[in-house]
Order: C-alpha cells, then structure tokens, then sequence
C-alpha cells in the first residue's frame, strides 16, 4: 500500500470512531471535574493561571490547561470544539506511529501498528473527554521518533529536539521528570556521544525553566507543581486498602488535622480556596508552597517508617497498571460497563501476548527503547499509582511490537494477488 493510501486508512480508522463517540456523548464530554479545565475556564475569561482571579497558582502542571484555554479562546467552551481539537491530536499520533513503524520497521508493521493503537476501545472513548494524558500520547510519539533518531545520527540536532520535546512533556505530566536521564542514559548505550545525551537534560531543563521562574515569582517557589497531596494520597497508609477495595486515589481518608487545624495557609489546597470563592466571593488566604513541603514531608515519613508497606504499594501499583480491565478512576471516560468487562481486555490481553513475541522480532536499538518506555512508565507507578489510564498513552509502543509480531505470522505473508497486465 502506497503511503498515502496508508496515512488515509490510518486517520478513517481514527477519526470516524471517535466522530460517532462525540456525536453521542455531546455535553457529557465535559462532565468530568478536571483541574485544567477549572483553570483554562479562569484563563480566558480573567488571564490568571489558577482557581481565584488575581491570584496565580502551581497546583498542576500547565501545558494541559494553555490546551484547554486556546481552545475555549478561539472556538468556545463545547462539545464539539474540545472533540474536534482532541480527535486532530489522536490523528497525528496515529499518523506518527504509522511513520515510526514505516521508517524503523516495515511499511506494512507501520499500518498494523497505528490501527492497532488508534482503535484500541479504551482509547477511542477516553480521547474524547476532557483529559490530560490526550497530549501524553502525541509527545510520548514524538519522543520514542526523536530518540530512535538522534540514536541513529551523528549530528546533535535531533538530541536537542528530543530534549526540548522531553521539557515539554513534562509540562505535561510532572511523573516523566526523570525521563531525560533515561534517554541520556540510552544515546551513551547507542554511542551517540557524551554531549548528546548530556544536551537531552540540559533542553529539558532550559524549555522547564520560564515556567518554574514563574512559579518563584508568582507563587513563593520553584516548581513544576505544587500538588505534593497528590503524591501524599498515593503514599500513605490508607492507601493500599483504598485501592484493593476498587476505589480511587481520590477516595484515601483525609488528615484528620484538615478540619481540625485552624491553619488554613496550610490545609486548604487551591482548588478548594476556588470552590469557596466561586460560593461565598471571598478569597481565602493560603500559602501552596508550605503545602507542597508539608504534604512532601509525609511522603518521606512514610517512606521512612513503612518501608514494607510501601514495597505493597509497589507490587500493587505494577497490578493496577497492567490489569488489562478498566480500572474506574475517571468518571466518564471510563466507558460503559460492556467495554469495561469484555472490549477492553478482550483486545490488550492479545497485544500484550503479541507485544512481548515482538520484542525479539525488531532491530535491539528498538528493542532497547521500548523497553525504556516501559519499564519508565512502570517505574513511575511505583512512585505514585497505576491505573488504566497512566498507561495508555503509551500503548502505541506495544502496538508497534505487537505489529511487528503479526507482521511475521504464516497468513501475513501469504503473496499479494497482483492485476493481470493490460
């Protein structure tokens, strides 16, 4: 099939699913509280970057929210501008899966691959409502194609690209800042050069830096974000039990001292102050730095006395993320009970199969890259939590290896029936 032909097939298969997805949801692609939604809304209408006008915030990372705000800027807050803006993102993901197939594999495993990742269920449902890890999946694309590029080149420049795309995919999901030392780490394995790995870290940092000399300025401290409870309510002692019962993160018990303590600078997050403010019109004093370092302070207290616990968390968190059923920790985007239960696992539990067949089918740079990826992202559960949703973004890596696996099965290369000559 002709490349054309390919990248049409590639976008029919991704656009039009999600198209009926959209028209069947309509207002309920917007339903589901997100932080960068509140924030984008406020954006627009005040040009404050927070949940109370005139007064600036760092309780999440941003790029998700500038997404969200230049669309409701340009198009308006509705259905089908946030459709239309997210169904133009999976497009290009999908496209640029195809290319990192055609030009690293095979033309053939390049198609298989975008249509195995752009119609995975999960995703053509989750694509459509307002969430952060949309972007995720078109910047984890771009950096798995710049790595394999600048593995592959003696020139710098496509190191420099892979670390200023890395900075911003960290703007995106502040669990991918070590990222860039682990891309360093895979151009020395490729003996790309010591400065090419060096300068991946080193761009990260640079496209890091106005965003966090922002937050000094405006907020009190350097930081990409300052939602340490987030970290705190994946990394405590109710946090095991809260999840084993298939609840949420979301769901942990609270300190007890948040309604207790009369110290509203410190237990009062943003996000509440915005809620109280929207209801009552006064802006409720706090201090979200003293925030993020008491909230840390619990994170490293945990650590500290409850090592065994925590290694539970670990173990549970790789379960979470792998679990090829849906885990109910977005609301909406999770789907209908039939996908949830049968689609979904239905369609990962092959890949997976397929996915690890592949692994000894590629070239071992590719291989090693993959298994980058995917030890990261697995590495980063342990860290925080695994869930459904962490992991697909980066699906497209297993639907590559997958393609690749499929590629070499005895029908696939059954002769192509050719037209008699004229």
């Amino acid at each position: 099939m002709r490349r054309s032909r390919a990248i049409t097939l590639v976008l029919a298969a991704c656009v039009l699913p999600r198209v009926a997805v959209a028209v069947h949801e309509k207002a309920a692609l917007l339903l589901v509280p997100e932080k960068s939604d509140i924030i984008a809304r406020l954006l627009v209408r005040t040009g404050t970057f927070g949940f109370v006008p005139g007064e600036p915030s760092a309780y999440t990372q941003p790029l998700y929210g500038w997404f969200l705000a230049t669309i409701y800027w340009t198009l308006g807050r509705n259905w089908w501008s946030l459709s239309t803006a997210q169904i133009a993102v999976s497009a290009a993901t999908a496209v640029l899966v195809y290319e990192i197939g055609r030009r690293y594999l095979t033309g053939r495993i390049g198609l298989i691959a975008a249509l195995l990742w752009t119609l995975q269920p999960y995703l053509v449902w989750h694509d459509l409502h307002v969430n952060r890890e949309i972007l995720d999946q078109l910047l984890g694309a771009g950096m798995f194609a710049l790595a394999l590029v600048a593995a592959g080149s003696s020139r710098l420049r496509p190191a420099l690209l892979l670390g200023a795309v890395t900075g911003v995919a960290i703007l995106s999901n502040t669990r991918l800042v070590a990222l860039p030392i682990a891309f360093g780490l895979y151009l020395l394995w490729r003996r790309s050069g010591w400065i090419a790995a060096l300068l991946v870290p080193v761009l990260a940092l640079v496209m890091l830096a106005p965003w966090m000399v922002r937050n000094k300025a405006q907020v009190g401290c350097v930081a990409i974000t300052t939602d340490a409870r987030a970290l705190w309510k994946a990394n405590n002692l109710g946090t095991y039990d809260t999840l084993r019962h298939g609840l949420w993160i979301d769901d942990v018990p609270d300190i007890p001292q948040r309604q207790q303590d009369p110290r509203p600078l410190l237990w009062y997050t943003p996000q509440e102050a915005g809620t109280y403010y929207d209801t009552h019109g006064v802006q409720m004093p706090l201090d979200e730095c003293a925030q993020e370092h008491h909230y840390e302070h619990l994170v490293v207290q945990f650590l500290e006395h409850h090592p065994v616990e925590k290694v539970k968390l670990m173990v549970q968190a790789t379960e979470m993320l792998w679990d090829p059923r849906l885990r109910l920790d977005n609301g909406a985007s999770s789907g209908s009970t039939q996908v949830r239960r049968y689609a979904e696992p239905l369609y990962v539990i092959p890949l997976y199969l397929l996915a690890i067949a592949g692994l000894f089918l590629v070239t071992p740079a590719f291989r090693v890259l993959a298994g980058t990826f995917l030890v990261y992202e697995t590495l980063a559960a342990w860290v925080f939590a695994g869930t459904t949703r962490y992991r697909v973004p980066w699906d497209f890596v297993l639907a590559l290896l997958a393609a690749a696996a499929i590629d070499r099965m005895p029908w696939s290369r059954w002769p192509v029936r050719r037209p008699p000559s004229q």
